[in-house]
C-alpha cells in the first residue's frame, strides 16, 4: 500500500467515481489510476467499489471505511510536510483559499499582495464561490473566508476577522437618493431590491429582518457578484443592497451610498480552517494580516490544540480598511 494509491482512491471518491475526472485531478493517466486501484484492492483482499461492467457504480461498505482512513492518513502526511517546511524556513508552496466573490474582489487583493511581497515564491489559488458553496471546498483549501450574522460557522476552526454592515446603492434619480438617513424597512420595501443570491432564502438575515417588521421585500434580482449588482443598479432595475466593502466613493461616485436600515444585522467575516490542519507560515501570515488584533503565537497554539480559543472582538471593516491603507 502506498500514499499514491491512497491519494488515487480519495480522488476517485471525490470525482463521483468518474475515473477520467479522478485521473485529471491527480495528474495521472486513466489506465495508471485503474492499475493502482486494482493493486490496492488485491492487497486488501476485497473490492472497494461495486462495479457494473468496467464502470464503478458505488462505494462498497468496506470501501467507505477505507476511504475515511485514507483521508486521515493523507491529512496527517500533509501536516508533517507543512510542519517540516516551517521548521526548515521553507517559504515556497501553494496557498489555496476558498471565499465569496465579494471577499475575493474587495478584501483579499491587498492581503494577498502583502503575502506575495513577504513570500514571493508562494503561489495563490483563489477559488471564489457562492456563500453556500464556500465551506464545501474546505477539505481542499488551506482556509475559507465566509460571513455570517453572528453564528459561528461549522466544519472547522472558525476565527473571527472583522465586522461589516450592508449599504444601499442607488442612482441619483432613485426616490431614496434624497434621504439623509437610513430608510426604514417599510420605506425600503416599497422599492425593488437587487442583492446577493442568499437574500432569497427564507432563513437569510435579510428576510428575517423584513419579516420582523411585517414587510415583504421586493427582490427584483440576485447575483453572486457585487459588480453585477452595481451594473443592474445603474440600469435602473432597483436599489442595490450589498456589503460595505464592495462600495467605494471613487469607483461608485456616480451612485448614492445610503446606510441600510439598522434592523438588517451586522455581519462577521470568519476564516474557517480544517480541524487538525498544520498551517504553513505564509497562511498564518495572511490570517494575521486580515486580523491584526490576533497574536500569531496565540493563533498557532489554538490551531495546534494547545490553547482554547478566546478571540478578541473583531474590528469594524472601516477600522481594518484604514489600517490596510497605511
Amino acid at each position: 500500500m502506498t500514499l499514491t494509491q491512497l491519494r488515487y482512491l480519495v480522488a476517485i471518491a471525490d470525482s463521483r467515481l468518474n475515473i477520467t475526472q479522478a485521473a485529471e485531478r491527480v495528474h495521472a493517466t486513466q489506465p495508471g489510476l485503474s492499475k493502482q486501484l486494482k493493486q490496492l484492492e488485491d492487497e486488501l483482499g476485497f473490492q472497494l467499489f461495486t462495479r457494473r461492467g468496467r464502470s464503478l457504480e458505488s462505494i462498497a461498505p468496506a470501501g467507505v471505511r477505507v476511504i475515511e482512513h485514507a483521508r486521515k492518513v493523507l491529512a496527517e502526511v500533509a501536516n508533517i510536510r507543512s510542519y517540516a517546511a516551517n521548521e526548515r524556513g521553507e517559504y515556497s508552496g501553494r496557498l489555496l483559499l476558498a471565499t465569496t466573490h465579494t471577499q475575493a474582489r474587495y478584501v483579499l487583493p491587498p492581503a494577498i499582495a502583502a503575502i506575495k511581497r513577504e513570500f514571493p515564491q508562494v503561489s495563490v489559488d483563489l477559488r471564489a464561490a457562492s456563500e453556500s458553496d464556500v465551506l464545501g471546498q474546505l477539505d481542499q483549501a488551506d482556509l475559507a473566508l465566509i460571513s455570517t450574522t453572528g453564528s459561528v460557522p461549522q466544519g472547522g476552526m472558525a476565527v473571527p476577522l472583522f465586522r461589516w454592515r450592508r449599504v444601499l446603492l442607488v442612482p441619483d434619480t432613485h426616490p431614496l437618493a434624497g434621504l439623509q438617513r437610513a430608510p426604514t424597512l417599510a420605506e425600503l420595501g416599497r422599492h425593488p431590491l437587487i442583492s446577493y443570491e442568499s437574500s432569497t432564502r427564507a432563513d437569510s438575515s435579510l428576510q428575517r429582518a423584513f419579516a420582523g417588521a411585517g414587510v415583504t421585500p421586493q427582490i427584483a434580482m440576485t447575483a453572486r457578484d457585487a459588480n453585477l449588482i452595481k451594473t443592474y443598479v445603474r440600469a435602473g432595475l432597483g436599489a442595490g443592497l450589498l456589503a460595505e466593502m464592495a462600495v467605494t466613493h471613487g469607483e461608485d461616485g456616480d451612485l448614492r451610498i445610503i446606510p441600510a436600515p439598522a434592523e438588517i444585522p451586522e455581519c462577521i467575516t470568519w476564516a474557517v480552517i480544517p480541524r487538525g490542519r498544520v498551517l504553513r507560515d505564509y497562511a498564518l501570515g495572511l490570517l494575521h494580516w486580515l486580523a491584526p488584533q490576533l497574536d500569531r503565537r496565540d493563533l498557532r497554539r489554538v490551531l495546534e490544540g494547545n490553547q482554547d480559543p478566546n478571540w478578541p472582538q473583531p474590528p469594524a471593516w472601516t477600522q481594518l480598511s484604514q489600517s490596510m491603507a497605511v
